[in-house]
């Protein structure tokens, strides 16, 4: 629990739950009832049928997002009773709404088995612009993943995957333009092989990156290992490193996606000059800034806590994200697509006239490009226009968008009347 939040406090916000469903049209005559329900609901009932494409205009499918989980892998918490997750699902809602304009609807599946849960999503994916699963665990997630955008038209992304690669892929390309770094020279360590593990690394070797060892509970993963699964595999190297601390030594960049206090103050000082660490165990990362700052002076960090710079919190990438697609209708996240939101929050990150709002939300006199600001904040609505526009741009790029005519420009102005 951060320091600053108590149980009570805690329990004491949650009460009642964290949303609410709000009618957007008139129903208080006779007439209006009328049209919301019988018997006028049956003429746009009728007009979906003969093209169901209609449904983005007749219906809130074009800003709708189910929040669906199996609560198999629950923040820090792990397996939970399905109804367990809702807060975490709620709260997703919450930051859709909050963060994007879009509207969301958490889904609570008792169900374990990934075939039945790719079904159910299937079922259920008319209601729905877009997917989000949410806290499945590893490596079911992929498969559930992979399969469900198969059979599916409507963008689907587990978000604890793909948030956190596109956040830390923009702040791994602003750590290497401020230390003259290139990608397919770093060693990054991994500790963490999970879903986020692998789709960072995924990520950055599409970014270029060509040395990635990655370290799981037993240790490196290695060819000389027989307990590898087909996710670990891809990532398996020749190398007689064992452990994170061998690991550590002449490396250039550290992802931890792993558990507290993993990395000790020696291997931070056996890392190369001027590397990279984003330490992203929560509440407790890997190792704390401050002890960093004792053994060196030259690291660019981030953790996933509000109280330290570089925060890299997933509410920069999944609202915005969908928000682009579903403004499109597009049919599926595509890899560019992800890449483009990632190009665009560093783009964002570089721009130092950060809105005197977002100083005050943060308490900070300057928030400005540099080691202490390599990732924007969550409140800076310059990342929603930038994010959004670029996701958008994307997907009609790739051929995924359902809308005609997508004009960039207007779409960037609607987006800054709406931040």
């Amino acid at each position: 629990m951060p320091k600053n939040i108590s149980k009570e406090e805690a329990l004491e916000y949650h009460i009642g739950g964290k949303t609410e469903m709000v009618v957007k049209k008139a129903c208080n005559t006779q007439r209006e009832l009328s049209l919301a329900y019988t018997p006028g609901v049956a003429i746009p009932c009728v007009e979906i049928d003969k093209d169901i494409e209609l449904a983005y205009k007749y219906t809130n499918k074009a800003n709708l997002v189910a929040v669906i989980t199996d609560s198999t892998a629950v923040l820090g918490l792990g397996e939970l009773n399905p109804v367990a997750g809702k807060p975490v699902m709620e709260g997703k809602a919450v930051l859709f709404k909050k963060f994007a304009g879009v509207d969301a609807y958490d889904i609570e599946l008792d169900e374990r088995d990934p075939d039945k849960i790719i079904e159910i999503c299937r079922a259920l994916s008319p209601t729905f612009g877009g997917i989000n699963l949410e806290d499945i665990k590893a490596p079911k997630c992929f498969e559930i993943e992979r399969k469900l955008q198969e059979l599916v038209d409507i963008p689907v992304m587990h978000d604890d995957q793909h948030g956190t690669a596109i956040i830390t892929t923009a702040g791994l390309i602003n750590a290497m333009d401020l230390t003259n770094k290139k990608i397919e020279n770093l060693k990054i360590v991994i500790s963490g092989a999970g879903a986020a593990g692998i789709s960072c690394a995924k990520m950055y070797k599409s970014l270029g990156a060509k040395h990635i060892v990655m370290i799981d509970s037993k240790g490196v993963i290695s060819n000389d290992r027989d307990d590898l699964n087909i996710y670990k595999k891809e990532f398996a190297i020749d190398t007689t490193d064992k452990t994170l601390e061998d690991a550590m030594k002449n490396c250039d960049m550290f992802l931890g996606l792993s558990k507290a206090g993993l990395l000790s103050q020696e291997m931070v000082k056996s890392m190369n000059p001027s590397p990279i660490i984003f330490a992203l165990a929560n509440p407790t990362p890997e190792i704390f800034p401050h002890e960093v700052k004792e053994v060196r002076d030259d690291v660019i960090m981030g953790t996933g806590r509000s109280d330290y710079p570089n925060q890299v919190n997933n509410v920069l990438g999944f609202p915005y994200i969908f928000r682009g697609a579903l403004d499109v209708r597009a049919k599926k996240i595509t890899e560019n697509m992800k890449m483009a939101a990632a190009i665009a929050l560093s783009d964002t990150a570089k721009n130092c006239k950060v809105p005197s709002k977002v100083k005050n939300a943060y308490n900070q006199g300057d928030v400005c490009y540099g080691k202490e600001h390599i990732i924007p904040t969550p409140f800076n609505r310059d990342a929603f226009v930038a994010v959004s526009a670029a996701v958008a741009k994307s997907a009609v790029e790739d051929g995924v968008a359902r809308v005609k005519n997508f004009d960039y420009d207007k779409y960037v102005e609607k987006l800054n009347r709406m931040k």
